[in-house]
């Protein structure tokens, strides 16, 4: 029988897949979200290596919001990855939501990306 953990391993691994299929060399956007925090990474899956990441853990986060388990706190972080982002000179990504559904925090977190300069 599968655990919820195990559904959420699947659909991680099948929304990774898919990424490949239609990335075409382009960065990779990626998000975790815990119970308390969210953080966001952008990778670069040629070199397998992290170029920006921003969390609600980083110093200069913390200092700019109230709670860091919200949507407002979420959209924060989308904004600092993407400025993060531009300034290293990254302007296009794919989005990778991992399992988690797109909605709410994840959703949030796109968005502000997007409205700072990111493009996907």
């Amino acid at each position: 029988m599968n655990t919820p953990r195990d559904l959420f391993q699947k659909r991680k691994s099948r929304v990774r897949s898919a990424l490949k299929k239609v990335a075409n060399g382009k960065m990779r956007l990626s998000v975790f979200r815990s119970g308390k925090h969210i953080y966001a990474q952008i990778i670069d899956d040629a070199k397998g290596a992290t170029v920006v990441s921003a969390s609600t853990l980083d110093k200069e986060v913390r200092e700019n919001i109230k709670k860091s388990s919200t949507v407002e706190a979420a959209s924060f972080i989308g904004k600092v990855v993407a400025e993060r982002a531009v300034k290293t000179g990254v302007s296009e990504v794919v989005f990778d939501r991992g399992g988690y559904i797109y909605h709410g925090r994840v959703k949030a977190l796109a968005d502000a990306a997007r409205e700072a300069g990111l493009k996907f």
